[in-house]
């Protein structure tokens, strides 16, 4: 398993957790996902095999998210 921390700006509410925690989520290859509202983060562990990092970008970014970078 990978585990990537992505900046993502936009997200205000509760809606925006349970939003990209979902989505995010039903991707094959994800073992979790945690948005942190407070940071501006979301941390991701999948099986980079399964899923790439740029599926998971695309997925929060369809929401109307911005992904600005992965933080390490």
């Amino acid at each position: 398993m990978q585990k990537i921390t992505l900046k993502v700006q936009g997200m205000s509410c509760g809606h925006c957790i349970s939003s990209i925690e979902g989505n995010v989520g039903k991707l094959s290859g994800i073992e979790s996902v945690k948005v942190y509202l407070d940071k501006g983060r979301v941390d991701v562990s999948f099986d980079s095999t399964v899923v790439s990092l740029k599926e998971i970008k695309d997925v929060i970014e369809d929401q109307g998210y911005d992904v600005e970078e992965q933080v390490s």
